[in-house]
């Protein structure tokens, strides 16, 4: 069996219980190199074969996989963040189901939530969006069509932009054509959850600078929107004129 879990963004203990029991068990650990803390390998029996995918094709890791499989071992794939998220399962997957390999993908904390926990928002505010845009700005991988960061800007949802922070003037430049402003709240996560993490807020008038003052290039997410920062209505589940099935509204 293979299993695909997801190891957080960061923070040791943000592993689900599940993922945590399911490392401790792993006979073959393949893990996504520097953005998965090594804290997690403590975790791992004495004996077991740690391989590191940062310096490995997708066929030397199923060839690992294929290996350990027909010894009768337990592997864990070990991804940052949330698996199904910029993970790069489904190629994995693919070839498993054709060598007949069963797997099973165990869900983890993304960094997109971690990052708006370290801010201590909320994506979804009534009537400021209801909506979050996960997505990335073009770069070796490209984006397809009506996906540019532009475009997306345009539905004024809350963003959270991945994989991008080392692009942030032509972020900068993108969102503010889609929004048709410079006046938008960002915030900027860099190593979500982590010992060393770091956050700034600005505009998309004034983050791009702060950013280079910091020196951050990588492994920061860029959240966008007006939940960042204003004015918003009340939720109607706890408002008291408000019934619904669990509660009367208030005369």
């Amino acid at each position: 069996m293979i299993s695909f879990v997801g190891a957080g963004p960061g923070n040791v203990d943000l592993i689900t219980v599940k993922g945590r029991q399911v490392l401790e068990e792993g006979d073959i650990i393949i893990y996504a190199g520097s953005l998965v803390s090594k804290e997690h390998l403590k975790f791992c029996k004495d004996d077991s074969k740690i391989y590191n995918s940062a310096s490995m094709t997708l066929e030397e890791v199923i060839e690992v996989m294929k290996k350990a499989v027909e010894g009768n071992k337990k592997v864990v794939r070990l991804h940052t963040g949330d698996p199904t998220i910029y993970g790069a399962i489904r190629e994995q997957i693919d070839e498993l189901d054709k060598l007949n390999i069963e797997y099973e993908v165990i869900p983890g904390v993304s960094s997109f939530t971690a990052a708006c926990a370290s801010i201590k928002r909320e994506f979804t505010l009534p009537n400021i969006s209801q909506t979050i845009i996960l997505t990335r700005i073009e770069g070796r991988t490209p984006v397809p069509e009506g996906e540019d960061l532009e475009d997306l800007a345009k539905h004024n949802a809350s963003m959270a932009i991945f994989l991008s922070v080392q692009e942030i003037d032509r972020v900068v430049e993108k969102l503010a054509k889609g929004y048709g402003s410079y006046d938008i709240p960002v915030a900027i996560v860099y190593k979500a959850s982590w010992e060393d993490e770091e956050t700034l807020f600005g505009t998309l008038e004034d983050i791009g600078q702060k950013v280079k003052e910091k020196g951050i290039n990588k492994m920061a997410q860029i959240l966008v929107g007006n939940f960042i920062k204003g004015d918003y209505e009340r939720s109607k589940l706890y408002d008291p004129s408000f019934s619904h099935k669990f509660r009367s509204a208030s005369k």
